[in-house]
């Protein structure tokens, strides 16, 4: 019984092998012709038998299998990115432990192959506002080449830009552990035929000018994206709710980048929506004695004070920045709206007002308290006209005012202006 137990066994080894041979061949002709479905179809039939395979056979059938998934994804099969990449893995792997590498060689040329079918598949979801995609193609480009810790950057900013904030943080968290710092040198040079200044790598930039065809070679440092990776980080925790990390991040962005105003501006609204007037009103102060004559940051105090609903700080704000650049538009326009706002804060009341002689009476007060507010908030864009005369913002905006006043004349003036 035992002798033909074992010749069962053997026999039944025997058919595997045979078809094993036989579906690796099928596969090898489908490939041949171009058909990756039939190969990845023969493929699958000896799936489940080929980890008794000696291996040759395993090799042979994982590279052929990357091959098949490779031929799959360039035909649109997304999924089929990381079957190809998890079977030519599993070759080296094999050839590696076997002492034997038949098929490392072409193996890692054609998974480098795949790391440029990637990015390119990833610019393209990019380009789709398939931003997940993009950033799993890059991640998975970023495995590929750890060398390129580039990849992961950038899968980390497709991941925000489609509000996956779970997927970026991780990708993020992942470029510090990493020690991701992001400067480099971006060589340059001037077409001689076009005189457009072009980026390229170092060895064909110097070629080119050498030959002649480019000139004028220039140098550029890119400069260090680590506070902005940790800034984005904190903000992401703030997003997720995950507020006691998003302040841990913050104190460890500014650590490190003691003059990044942005940074200063970012955790002041943190520590704003969390109640903490105190520390959101201190941060604000820090910002704007960092950079007393940035008109930016002076308008983007503004904005948030604005934002937060606090009228008499957002335009003390505006009137700083267009002190120190009076022809600041946006600082402008919000300026002239701190004061149609405020007015029109005061409606509610003037509407509850009841016909008593007292009531009247306040009903004028306030009437006339919201006429100067409008009045004042048209005076503002009425003096940017007389720099930007054909700004549709100011033009429209001041169009608006004069019809809430009820000032036909100016209305129709501006209605004029903006050709309705």
């Amino acid at each position: 019984m035992k002798t033909k137990f074992f010749l069962l066994a053997a026999l039944s080894f025997t058919m595997a092998g045979l078809a094993q041979k036989t579906e690796i061949k099928t596969a090898v002709k489908a490939l041949k012709g171009g058909d990756a479905m039939a190969a990845k179809t023969a493929l699958e039939g000896v799936s489940g038998t080929i980890s008794g395979a000696d291996a040759k056979v395993q090799s042979h059938y994982y590279f052929l299998r990357g091959k098949t998934y490779a031929e799959l994804a360039k035909k649109g099969d997304d999924t089929a990115f990381n079957e190809s990449v998890s079977s030519f893995r599993k070759v080296v792997d094999i050839e590696e432990k076997s002492g034997k590498s038949k098929y490392t060689d072409e193996t890692k040329q054609r998974m480098a192959a795949i790391t440029v079918d990637l990015v390119n598949s990833a610019v393209e979801d990019n380009a789709n506002e398939k931003f997940k995609e993009a950033a799993e193609k890059l991640y998975l480009s970023y495995k590929l080449t750890p060398q390129d810790t580039t990849y992961l950057y950038y899968a980390a900013s497709s991941a925000v830009n489609g509000a996956h904030y779970e997927q970026a943080l991780t990708y993020y968290n992942e470029l510090q552990e990493i020690g991701y710092d992001g400067s480099g040198i971006i060589y340059k040079a001037t077409n001689v035929e076009t005189g457009e200044v072009e980026e390229m790598d170092k060895v064909q930039r110097d070629l080119m000018v050498k030959s002649g065809t480019y000139k004028d070679p220039l140098d550029e440092k890119s400069p260090s994206k680590t506070a902005e990776i940790v800034k984005n980080t904190a903000l992401i925790y703030g997003q997720l709710g995950q507020d006691d990390k998003a302040i841990e991040a913050y104190k460890k962005a500014r650590a490190g980048n003691p003059d990044d105003v942005d940074l200063v501006l970012q955790e002041a609204n943190l520590h704003y929506k969390l109640g903490d007037k105190g520390k959101f009103k201190t941060l604000m102060a820090e910002a704007a004695a960092m950079a007393p004559e940035n008109a930016d940051l002076h308008y983007n105090i503004g904005v948030i004070n604005m934002e937060q609903g606090n009228i008499a700080e957002a335009r003390a704000s505006y009137l700083k920045a267009l002190e120190i650049n009076p022809g600041y538009t946006n600082a402008q326009l919000n300026l002239s709206t701190t004061y149609v706002n405020e007015g029109n804060g005061l409606i509610d009341e003037m509407n509850s007002l009841g016909n008593s002689k007292k009531d009247v009476a306040r009903y004028d007060e306030l009437k006339k308290q919201k006429d100067d507010l409008f009045v004042q908030g048209a005076t503002v864009l009425e003096e940017a006209l007389k720099m930007n005369p054909d700004n549709q913002g100011v033009l429209t905006q001041l169009k608006n005012i004069y019809g809430a006043m009820g000032d036909n004349e100016n209305f129709m003036r501006l209605k004029k202006l903006l050709g309705e």
